[in-house]
């Protein structure tokens, strides 16, 4: 935006007040409208208007008549109600989300469903609806841990019971249920593992792409010291909280708040805003407790102050507006920053309003900011729960807590009601104090090891062969090669990956084929030597062990072992946090076959005339992939997308169908001598395969007319406007092996691959004395 900024904060708390106290002093903020506002919040630049924040028509008109360019929300109601669209509408940006992204808010079952989807680490659980009152009493009777109850609507940061005993959690399912304690919030319930740990507050600026998180915050919502009695909206908080370290806030950052953007993106709501998570702090990792769509209270009071002096409020809402976020600076102040609320006799219970409140000069460094107060005739009075949030900031937390609480103690109203332990978590930790370190609160989890071993087993053993058992968990495979009946054999190891496949298969959220490609790469490649694959062994790495990931992946590669028919006898599975991004993981796979010395390929006598056999593929394979996806994006398309060149199928299904195994089809014709030599088209098409098999002085003509270019293929071709010689020696174009054979054995390899299952073959081209590859035909594939 060029023009001066007139911004309007809806709402009237403390986080509001503080908005605007920090917005005032942007050189870009002209204006500034608090609606409603409270007893505080008008100043410099800043003007009360009476409206309410659900009001959204007097806001609208306020907003044009005052020519309001940019909206800030500041409570929940609002944001889930939709404000977002509204001011849309007329031409205003909102800094906050749509209607659809703040259900992750508003619904506590649909966040819960969403992290499920996305695998984002979360607390067990189970939803209920009211009619469902029985069965979640039986649910919490039979599940064997403590639950938490949440209702899953809005209920003003109140809606969660934390019951210690089975009987205590089925009273709170009454109340909630069938009581109605917190009204319409409560139509369905979520029943929620208890976690143990210390808790965070993760407040996080997102464009829908980029996500730039706050210092990390811990609050304190019961309103009895020593966290005792109801939970309430707040009553202090501080920042940075000493247990968000550097690995923390990694895992944070790779596990939970990018894959939380990135799945919003993906499903169709991108989230524009600021995203306050809630974590607890497990022993197995960081877990999300709750997604907030809007700043914390009364975490924003001590926030606004740790923002450096360069890093401008204004700016960053209108660039995450903007969708740029990562253009500008976000940066804090050295630090702590502690926010202390003051609240009234009752609260969060019935109270008293209109109490005279006096806040006198307060010390450097300190700041009061209004939360329920209103003006009236004899001053600023009481005028709700939380009254006033003392916030202050100073070099170390002890210091910010003294002033804090020096602010505290100046200002005055009757009832006045503080807890005077905040930070009281960070204090009792003595800096020499270590936290018993386990393996799973480095991010590795044996565990989730174990369950993959025995979730694999069965497909394991499917693939045994003779010479191998077909058994895993011991320290390494053992195969016997008497058994497999050989006489003279040279063994033959081949070693590969899926390569940048892998990326289409965690986006589609596919991952029981990328295991056959795995396989296919490897076992093909033993082929081309005319072995017969005997076993093979993977290797599996990601960040984190995602034990259902894992196992479609192990299972794909079971299968590709018995379309191979070799013995899957062994493999590694690396979890080692920090070295992939989120959900990412990398596979490599190891196959050992053998060959009777006097078969092994290629065979000495390759000669000119011989004829080229061209056996189709099953579509890319597994290279390429880099070029399809650049191509895919140019298009438009997605992996959801209908591929336009084949009815009722997905371009995420067309691109990730597996490689094929050319194993049983090629084998007899190999063991019966029929075959010279063999070309697997990999990365680097015909042009750069074939010569590999060939020797010194001979070349060969590849007749692309030979066989129909398919349509996939065409379609890269066009869309990406990619010249045939360059899809050549790219990608197989239909071909994934090439064979190479004496011109009188023709017909009989012809009918030896027909007997195996092959009954299309290709003679698309012949060996020359002509070093290199000639690409004849090229004009058919124009």
């Amino acid at each position: 935006m060029s023009e001066p900024l007139r911004v309007l904060i809806i709402g009237g708390g403390g986080r509001e007040h503080a908005l605007a106290w920090r917005l005032a002093q942007s050189p870009l903020v002209e204006a500034i409208y608090v609606a409603p506002g409270n007893g505080g919040t008008a100043g410099d630049k800043v003007t009360n208007v009476p409206v309410k924040a659900d009001d959204f028509e007097t806001l609208i008109k306020l907003a044009v008549e005052a020519k309001v360019n940019l909206v800030v929300p500041g409570p929940e109601q609002p944001l889930v109600d939709g404000v977002e669209a509204v001011f849309r509408k007329v031409g205003i940006p909102v800094f906050g989300p749509t209607k659809m992204a703040a259900r992750m808010e508003g619904s506590k079952a649909f966040s819960k469903e969403f992290m499920a989807r996305h695998r984002i680490p979360t607390a067990l659980y189970r939803t209920f609806t009211v009619k469902e009152y029985d069965e979640a009493v039986k649910y919490v009777e039979a599940c064997g841990h403590r639950v938490v109850l949440k209702a899953s609507g809005l209920a003003a940061g109140k809606g969660v019971l934390i019951p210690p005993t089975t009987a205590e959690a089925i009273q709170g399912l009454k109340e909630i249920m069938l009581e109605r304690a917190f009204g319409t919030a409560g139509d369905e319930v979520v029943v929620e593992e208890y976690l143990e740990g210390p808790e965070l507050s993760v407040l996080a600026f997102s464009d829908g792409y980029t996500i730039v998180p706050l210092p990390a915050a811990q609050d304190h919502k019961r309103i009895g010291e020593g966290d005792t009695g109801p939970n309430t909206g707040g009553m202090g908080a501080y920042a940075p909280a000493p247990v968000a370290t550097s690995d923390v806030m990694t895992r944070i950052m790779k596990e939970s708040l990018q894959p939380s953007i990135d799945g919003m993106r993906r499903e169709g709501f991108p989230f524009v805003g600021l995203l306050f998570t809630g974590f607890m702090l497990t022993s197995s990792g960081p877990k999300v407790l709750e997604y907030n769509v809007r700043f914390g209270d009364p975490e924003t009071e001590a926030l606004m102050l740790l923002l450096s002096d360069d890093s401008d409020l204004a700016g960053i809402m209108v660039a995450c507006v903007e969708r740029r976020l990562d253009s500008v600076k976000l940066s804090f102040k050295p630090g702590y920053a502690v926010s202390i609320v003051l609240a009234s006799a009752g609260y969060p219970g019935s109270y008293s309003k209109g109490k005279a409140i006096t806040v006198p000069e307060l010390p450097k460094g300190v700041h009061a900011f209004h939360a329920g107060t209103s003006t009236s005739d004899d001053g600023v009075v009481t005028a709700g729960g939380r009254v006033i949030v003392l916030s202050a900031t100073a070099s170390t937390l002890e210091e910010a807590l003294r002033l804090a609480y020096q602010g505290c103690d100046a200002v005055s109203f009757e009832g006045k009601t503080l807890r005077r332990d905040i930070a009281h978590r960070a204090l009792s930790q003595s800096s020499s104090q270590k936290t018993s370190l386990t393996y799973a609160s480095a991010g590795v989890s044996v565990d989730a090891g174990n369950a993959l071993v025995e979730a694999i087993k069965p497909a394991v053993k499917s693939t045994q062969r003779p010479g191998a058992d077909g058994e895993i968990g011991g320290f390494g495979g053992c195969f016997d090669l008497k058994a497999a009946g050989f006489s003279d054999p040279l063994l033959v190891s081949g070693t590969d990956g899926v390569g940048t496949k892998l990326r289409v298969a965690i986006e589609c959220g596919k991952h029981d084929t990328v295991g056959i490609d795995l396989v296919a790469m490897s076992v093909n490649d033993l082929m081309v030597q005319g072995a017969e694959p005997l076993y093979f062994l993977d290797y599996y790495g990601c960040s984190k062990l995602e034990v259902d990931v894992c196992a479609d992946v192990v299972k794909g590669i079971a299968e590709g072992c018995r379309q191979a028919g070799c013995a899957l006898i062994g493999g590694e599975t690396a979890e080692m946090p920090g070295m992939y991004q989120g959900d990412d993981y990398d596979l490599a796979g190891f196959a050992v076959g053998a060959v009777e010395r006097h078969l092994l390929l290629p065979q000495p006598n390759i000669n000119p005339g011989d004829v080229l056999l061209g056996v189709p593929s099953s579509g890319i394979h597994s290279n390429g992939f880099s070029l399809v996806r650049k191509i895919l994006q140019r298009s438009g398309l997605t992996y959801a997308s209908p591929a336009p060149f084949s009815l009722n199928t997905t371009m995420g299904d067309v691109l990730l169908e597996p490689t094929r195994i050319y194993i049983k089809s090629l084998l007899p014709a190999c063991r019966a001598g029929l075959i010279k030599g063999m070309s697997h088209i990999t990365g680097g098409g015909f042009t750069e395969n074939i010569p590999r098999v060939l020797p010194k002085g001979l070349g060969c003509y590849v007749d692309l007319a030979a066989w129909e270019h398919p349509p996939l293929f065409r379609w890269l071709m066009e869309v990406g406007n990619v010249a045939p010689h360059e899809m050549a020696r790219t990608f197989n174009n239909g071909i994934g092996m090439v064979l190479i054979v004496g011109e009188s054995q023709v017909n009989e390899v012809k009918q030896s691959l027909r007997e195996a299952g092959t009954p299309v073959i290709y003679e698309m081209g012949k060996i020359t004395d002509v070093p290199g590859v000639e690409l004849r035909g090229v004009e058919s594939w124009k």
